[in-house]
Order: C-alpha cells, then structure tokens, then sequence
C-alpha cells in the first residue's frame, strides 16, 4: 500500500470518525460539543504527525518526502475547513 493511499484512508476514517461522533454528542450531550472538538482535532493533528514521523524517518529520499508532507498537509487543511464549514 503506497503512503498516499494510507494517509487517505486516514483522513478517510478521521472524517467520518468526527461526523458520527458529532452527532452522537450532539444528540446525547450537547454541552460537551466544545470538548469534543478539542479532542478531535487534537487526536487528528497527533495522528498526522505520527503518519508524518513515521514516513520522514523510513524514506532516505528528500523530494518523496517533501510530496508527501505536502500531500499530508493539504489533506489537513481541507479536512480541517470542511469540518469548520459543516452545518449539522
């Protein structure tokens, strides 16, 4: 499996992983939606850098390296605005 279909189907899992837990909170406890939040997003920026880690410390070249941080990068940000966009 490629790297870039591993971070994929992470942000896959992480995306879908937020949506069916906000609404869960949402339905069950909606005073702790901040903190769920917060737990997300921390547990989504500990996981990429894990992924990230892992992946700068297994490759010996610097330019797949380079794409693939970007890569990595890019999908946290979109997943990060799509999140902040949604209207539940």
């Amino acid at each position: 499996m490629t790297p870039f279909i591993l971070a994929a189907l992470m942000f896959a899992v992480l995306g879908v992983s937020y949506v069916k837990g906000y609404d869960l909170v949402k339905a069950k406890s909606p005073g702790h939606l901040p903190q769920f939040y917060l737990i997300m997003a921390t547990v989504r920026m500990l996981l990429v850098l894990t992924l990230v880690g892992c992946y700068v410390l297994r490759t010996e070249n610097k330019e797949d390296v380079v794409h693939f941080v970007l890569a990595c990068l890019g999908m946290y940000a979109m997943m990060m605005v799509v999140t902040l966009s949604m209207r539940h």
